[in-house]
């Protein structure tokens, strides 16, 4: 059955990009699949049977970090998102020199120590965005080798399929989002790597799992909101790895890690978005 979307289009001001993709990361939380810059607006795509007009309309009021201009939306029929990434948003992208990450559409690609089959649809992780090609530079000099892994938040799974490519044991990846968890699936038979479990639902689903490694590409909220408990399901000495926030939104995380015996390693910024690395005491 086919499923119609809304389709709205945001126009914001001051037009950054970086509040453009806060804003989108907000609206993510809210069930939106899809977005686009084009100038001073973000488009932005929804399931209409996920629409909720109370939530959409209470973040529009309450968004801090820009004026909300106005916003319109209509219904649009279902898209073809296969075609619509080919033609328009992914391109192949090479981190580090030894990560390349494309899609099953891509020829005369170059070789890479790890490559990884994305075909994102409309799920968030190809590389593209700064927080995504934070996590995976971050990865690369992290040894996976027999370890349990956990993706938060997972999207397109490229986050488990490179621990699975660099020797994990035991992968989980979650995502709040059906269609999330129905593309991970996908992308991770592309790949061949069969020990990584798919699991839809929120950060509930760690009660009585324990990780060597957790990943959690999100938001500063959620973050701040899960760290307990992804502090209760990393073992001693543990790394966990975040992103999806700013620079500036670290100290807050911070306080909040060492209330639960995480502490910071390092962390990198890339255009002002963040990612941190914590090791569990």
């Amino acid at each position: 059955m086919n499923t119609n979307y809304l389709e709205f289009t945001i126009r914001i001001t001051p037009a950054e990009e970086y509040i453009s993709d806060l804003l989108a990361s907000f609206l993510g939380d809210l069930g939106f699949e899809s977005f686009e810059r084009v100038g001073e607006q973000l488009v932005a795509y929804i399931r209409k049977d996920n629409y909720c007009q109370e939530a959409f309309e209470s973040l529009m009021h309450n968004f801090e970090y820009a004026d909300i201009v106005n916003f319109e939306f209509k219904e649009i029929k279902q898209i073809n998102w296969n075609e619509a990434w080919e033609k328009h948003y992914f391109e192949p992208i090479l981190i580090d020199d030894i990560c390349l990450i494309h899609s099953s559409f891509h020829t005369n690609l170059q070789d890479a120590k790890y490559a990884i089959v994305i075909d994102p649809k409309m799920s968030f992780g190809t590389g593209h965005h700064e927080t995504t090609s934070l996590m995976i530079a971050e990865m690369l000099k992290l040894d996976f080798s027999g370890k349990t892994v956990l993706d938060m938040g997972c999207g397109t799974s490229v986050l488990a399929i490179l621990a699975a490519k660099k020797g994990a044991n035991s992968i989980i990846a979650i995502d709040i989002d059906s269609w999330c968890v129905e593309n991970s699936i996908e992308n991770i038979q592309k790949n061949n790597v069969s020990h990584i479990q798919v699991k839809q639902g929120d950060a509930g689903l760690l009660k009585g799992n324990h990780f060597d490694v957790i990943l959690a590409n999100i938001n500063r909220n959620i973050l701040l909101q899960d760290i307990q408990q992804y502090a209760e399901s990393l073992n001693s000495n543990g790394v966990l790895l975040m992103s999806g926030f700013y620079v500036e939104d670290i100290p807050a995380l911070e306080k909040e890690a060492s209330k639960f015996d995480l502490s910071t390693q390092s962390f990198q910024e890339k255009n002002n978005w963040a990612v941190v690395k914590m090791i569990k005491r």
